[in-house]
Protein backbone atom coordinates (compact mmCIF):
# COMPACT_ATOMS: atom_id res chain seq x y z
CA UNK A 1 0.00 0.00 0.00
CA UNK A 2 1.25 3.53 -0.87
CA UNK A 3 1.05 6.06 2.31
CA UNK A 4 1.66 9.90 1.08
CA UNK A 5 1.85 12.56 3.79
CA UNK A 6 0.76 15.99 3.28
CA UNK A 7 2.64 17.95 5.82
CA UNK A 8 3.51 20.91 7.50
CA UNK A 9 3.55 22.62 10.55
CA UNK A 10 1.73 26.09 9.76
CA UNK A 11 -1.44 25.92 9.56
CA UNK A 12 -2.95 27.50 6.07
CA UNK A 13 -0.97 26.47 3.73
CA UNK A 14 -3.39 24.56 1.76
CA UNK A 15 -2.58 20.89 2.63
CA UNK A 16 -6.16 19.53 2.68
CA UNK A 17 -6.57 21.17 -0.89
CA UNK A 18 -3.25 19.45 -1.78
CA UNK A 19 -4.34 16.20 -0.06
CA UNK A 20 -7.80 16.11 -1.27
CA UNK A 21 -6.52 16.92 -5.24
CA UNK A 22 -4.64 13.77 -4.69
CA UNK A 23 -6.86 11.26 -3.60
CA UNK A 24 -9.57 12.46 -6.29
CA UNK A 25 -6.38 11.92 -8.55
CA UNK A 26 -5.69 8.04 -7.60
CA UNK A 27 -9.53 7.65 -7.11
CA UNK A 28 -9.94 8.57 -11.08
CA UNK A 29 -7.24 6.05 -11.81
CA UNK A 30 -8.92 3.38 -10.59
CA UNK A 31 -7.09 3.29 -7.29
CA UNK A 32 -8.43 2.05 -3.82
CA UNK A 33 -8.02 5.24 -2.26
CA UNK A 34 -8.68 6.17 1.20
CA UNK A 35 -8.36 9.77 3.06
CA UNK A 36 -6.89 10.50 6.75
CA UNK A 37 -8.22 13.38 8.10
CA UNK A 38 -6.10 13.95 11.21
CA UNK A 39 -6.98 17.81 11.36
CA UNK A 40 -9.43 19.01 14.19
CA UNK A 41 -11.20 20.98 11.42
CA UNK A 42 -12.17 18.52 9.19
CA UNK A 43 -11.35 20.11 6.11
CA UNK A 44 -10.85 16.79 4.15
CA UNK A 45 -13.74 14.92 5.93
CA UNK A 46 -16.09 17.61 5.06
CA UNK A 47 -15.13 17.72 1.17
CA UNK A 48 -15.73 14.11 1.35
CA UNK A 49 -19.03 14.87 2.53
CA UNK A 50 -20.33 17.03 -0.23
CA UNK A 51 -18.68 14.21 -3.25
CA UNK A 52 -21.21 13.53 -5.19
CA UNK A 53 -21.82 9.28 -4.87
CA UNK A 54 -20.99 9.26 -8.94
CA UNK A 55 -17.32 10.23 -8.62
CA UNK A 56 -14.64 7.68 -8.02
CA UNK A 57 -15.26 6.70 -4.23
CA UNK A 58 -12.79 7.83 -1.58
CA UNK A 59 -13.12 6.07 2.29
CA UNK A 60 -12.19 8.32 4.62
CA UNK A 61 -10.76 7.83 8.34
CA UNK A 62 -11.51 10.03 10.77
CA UNK A 63 -7.98 9.86 12.33
CA UNK A 64 -8.82 12.44 14.88
CA UNK A 65 -11.43 10.53 16.86
CA UNK A 66 -11.23 7.09 15.88
CA UNK A 67 -7.21 6.97 14.96
CA UNK A 68 -5.30 6.05 11.71
CA UNK A 69 -7.40 2.51 11.15
CA UNK A 70 -6.38 1.93 7.34
CA UNK A 71 -9.72 0.19 5.41
CA UNK A 72 -8.88 -3.23 4.39
CA UNK A 73 -8.08 -3.35 0.66
CA UNK A 74 -6.61 0.04 0.58
CA UNK A 75 -3.87 1.09 -2.74
CA UNK A 76 -3.47 4.50 -2.06
CA UNK A 77 -3.43 6.05 1.99
CA UNK A 78 -3.33 9.99 1.79
CA UNK A 79 -2.97 11.95 5.16
CA UNK A 80 -3.95 15.14 6.01
CA UNK A 81 -1.66 15.97 8.58
CA UNK A 82 -2.63 18.41 11.40
CA UNK A 83 -0.85 22.09 11.82
CA UNK A 84 1.38 21.98 14.86
CA UNK A 85 2.86 18.58 15.00
CA UNK A 86 6.37 18.83 15.71
CA UNK A 87 8.37 16.38 18.43
CA UNK A 88 7.54 12.74 19.27
CA UNK A 89 3.90 13.87 17.16
CA UNK A 90 6.11 14.48 14.21
CA UNK A 91 8.38 11.62 14.70
CA UNK A 92 5.27 8.98 14.93
CA UNK A 93 3.70 10.68 12.03
CA UNK A 94 6.82 10.61 9.93
CA UNK A 95 7.11 6.96 10.24
CA UNK A 96 3.39 5.89 9.13
CA UNK A 97 4.41 7.59 5.76
CA UNK A 98 6.72 6.72 2.33
CA UNK A 99 6.20 9.77 1.05
CA UNK A 100 5.86 13.16 2.56
CA UNK A 101 4.62 16.29 0.77
CA UNK A 102 5.23 20.07 2.21
CA UNK A 103 3.61 22.74 1.09
CA UNK A 104 4.76 26.05 1.71
CA UNK A 105 2.40 29.59 0.45
CA UNK A 106 4.57 32.08 -0.74
CA UNK A 107 4.55 34.65 2.18
CA UNK A 108 7.50 36.12 4.91
CA UNK A 109 5.85 34.07 7.75
CA UNK A 110 5.14 30.88 5.73
CA UNK A 111 8.74 30.78 4.63
CA UNK A 112 10.18 31.49 8.08
CA UNK A 113 7.87 28.71 9.43
CA UNK A 114 9.26 26.22 6.88
CA UNK A 115 12.40 27.23 7.24
CA UNK A 116 12.41 26.34 11.28
CA UNK A 117 9.75 23.16 10.12
CA UNK A 118 12.41 21.65 7.67
CA UNK A 119 15.20 21.88 9.80
CA UNK A 120 13.18 19.94 13.04
CA UNK A 121 12.23 17.39 10.27
CA UNK A 122 15.15 16.83 8.92
CA UNK A 123 16.86 15.59 12.16
CA UNK A 124 13.96 12.66 12.37
CA UNK A 125 15.32 9.10 11.84
CA UNK A 126 12.85 7.93 9.23
CA UNK A 127 13.91 11.18 6.87
CA UNK A 128 17.91 10.55 8.00
CA UNK A 129 17.74 6.83 6.92
CA UNK A 130 15.62 7.33 4.22
CA UNK A 131 12.76 5.55 4.94
CA UNK A 132 10.56 8.09 4.25
CA UNK A 133 11.44 11.13 0.87
CA UNK A 134 10.29 14.24 1.08
CA UNK A 135 9.86 16.92 -1.63
CA UNK A 136 8.60 20.95 -1.26
CA UNK A 137 5.86 22.48 -3.28
CA UNK A 138 4.98 26.11 -3.60
CA UNK A 139 1.48 26.46 -3.95
CA UNK A 140 -1.28 28.99 -4.12
CA UNK A 141 1.83 30.92 -6.14
CA UNK A 142 1.43 33.84 -8.22
CA UNK A 143 3.91 34.05 -11.15
CA UNK A 144 6.53 36.93 -11.48
CA UNK A 145 5.68 38.30 -8.34
CA UNK A 146 8.88 39.11 -5.86
CA UNK A 147 7.37 36.90 -3.03
CA UNK A 148 7.04 33.90 -5.18
CA UNK A 149 10.49 34.08 -6.81
CA UNK A 150 11.57 34.13 -3.14
CA UNK A 151 9.89 31.08 -1.92
CA UNK A 152 11.48 28.80 -5.24
CA UNK A 153 14.59 30.27 -4.43
CA UNK A 154 14.31 29.24 -0.64
CA UNK A 155 12.66 25.53 -1.68
CA UNK A 156 15.28 25.02 -4.55
CA UNK A 157 18.16 25.38 -2.12
CA UNK A 158 16.65 23.07 0.88
CA UNK A 159 18.93 20.41 1.37
CA UNK A 160 19.39 17.38 3.85
CA UNK A 161 21.73 16.80 6.79
CA UNK A 162 23.93 14.67 4.89
CA UNK A 163 23.54 17.32 1.76
CA UNK A 164 21.22 15.70 -0.57
CA UNK A 165 19.03 18.30 -2.33
CA UNK A 166 15.31 18.58 -1.42
CA UNK A 167 13.39 17.75 -4.09
CA UNK A 168 11.33 20.81 -4.91
CA UNK A 169 8.76 19.44 -7.71
CA UNK A 170 6.39 22.48 -9.10
CA UNK A 171 5.08 25.81 -8.39
CA UNK A 172 0.64 25.61 -7.89
CA UNK A 173 -0.84 28.46 -8.77
CA UNK A 174 -3.35 30.03 -7.24
CA UNK A 175 -6.40 29.14 -9.25
CA UNK A 176 -10.35 29.96 -8.46
CA UNK A 177 -10.78 25.58 -10.23
CA UNK A 178 -9.68 24.87 -6.85
CA UNK A 179 -12.23 26.55 -4.91
CA UNK A 180 -15.08 24.97 -7.25
CA UNK A 181 -13.45 22.20 -6.48
CA UNK A 182 -14.09 22.55 -2.65
CA UNK A 183 -17.63 23.43 -2.80
CA UNK A 184 -17.99 20.45 -4.74
CA UNK A 185 -16.11 17.67 -3.04
CA UNK A 186 -14.23 17.22 -6.68
CA UNK A 187 -11.07 18.08 -7.60
CA UNK A 188 -9.21 19.42 -11.44
CA UNK A 189 -8.99 15.81 -12.62
CA UNK A 190 -12.54 15.61 -12.15
CA UNK A 191 -13.26 18.81 -14.11
CA UNK A 192 -13.26 19.03 -17.78
CA UNK A 193 -9.75 19.04 -18.86
CA UNK A 194 -9.80 22.41 -21.39
CA UNK A 195 -11.16 24.24 -17.84
CA UNK A 196 -8.19 23.04 -15.92
CA UNK A 197 -5.73 22.25 -18.12
CA UNK A 198 -3.49 24.85 -17.02
CA UNK A 199 -3.90 23.71 -13.03
CA UNK A 200 -3.31 20.00 -14.35
CA UNK A 201 -0.05 21.09 -16.04
CA UNK A 202 1.07 22.71 -12.91
CA UNK A 203 0.60 18.76 -11.38
CA UNK A 204 2.38 17.09 -13.98
CA UNK A 205 5.96 17.25 -12.54
CA UNK A 206 4.62 16.30 -8.84
CA UNK A 207 2.68 13.21 -10.11
CA UNK A 208 5.84 12.41 -12.39
CA UNK A 209 7.88 12.33 -9.66
CA UNK A 210 4.69 9.93 -7.32
CA UNK A 211 4.94 7.68 -10.02
CA UNK A 212 8.73 7.16 -9.91
CA UNK A 213 11.46 5.40 -7.76
CA UNK A 214 12.47 8.24 -6.32
CA UNK A 215 9.64 9.36 -4.14
CA UNK A 216 9.78 5.75 -2.52
CA UNK A 217 11.95 4.64 0.61
CA UNK A 218 15.16 3.11 -0.48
Amino acid sequence: MRTILVLNAKGGSGKSTLATTLASYYAVRGQRVALADMDVQRSSLDWLALRDTDRPEIKAIDAVHQGLRIPPGVDVMIIDAPAGTHGDALSALVQRAQTILIPVVPSPVDMRAAERFMAELTTIKGIERHKAKVATIANRAREGTQATTALEAQLEHLKLPDGRKLPFLARLRSSVNYLRAAERGGSIFEFAPTATEPDRECWAPILRWLSSARSLPS
